[in-house]
């Protein structure tokens, strides 16, 4: 069967919305840059999702999912990919990263 992967529509809303954050916030000079940022995300979730090694959610942020897996998009920010997997399809429900504060009191590294 084949892998199948569902994203919420808050996460794809917000891969939309981190584009322009990141330009306007000059973490990249281009659009063109922020937008290769966000697909080396998507790419990331596409390609190793179901392969990489996930962790389990902790109960407080289950509602997020069952799942999470973590991407290094460098050496100072990671990304959290939260997930429910259903067989081979697997819903991502919410992403977040390191800087966020949001994760602070959870130590998922």
């Amino acid at each position: 069967m084949e892998k199948i992967i569902i994203y919420a529509p808050e996460v794809k809303s917000y891969f939309i919305d981190l584009i322009n954050i990141l330009f306007e916030k000059d973490y990249f000079g281009f659009p063109e840059s922020a937008e290769a940022y966000v697909n080396n995300i998507r790419s990331f979730i596409e390609e190793k999702l179901g392969i990489y090694p996930s962790k389990s959610t902790p109960k407080e942020l289950i509602k997020f999912g069952e799942n999470y897996i973590r991407y290094e998009a460098n050496t100072k920010t990671s990304w959290y990919i939260f997930y429910s997997q259903i067989g081979q399809t697997y819903f991502v429900k919410f992403i977040t990263n390191s800087h966020s504060g949001f994760l602070a009191e959870f130590n998922l590294d």
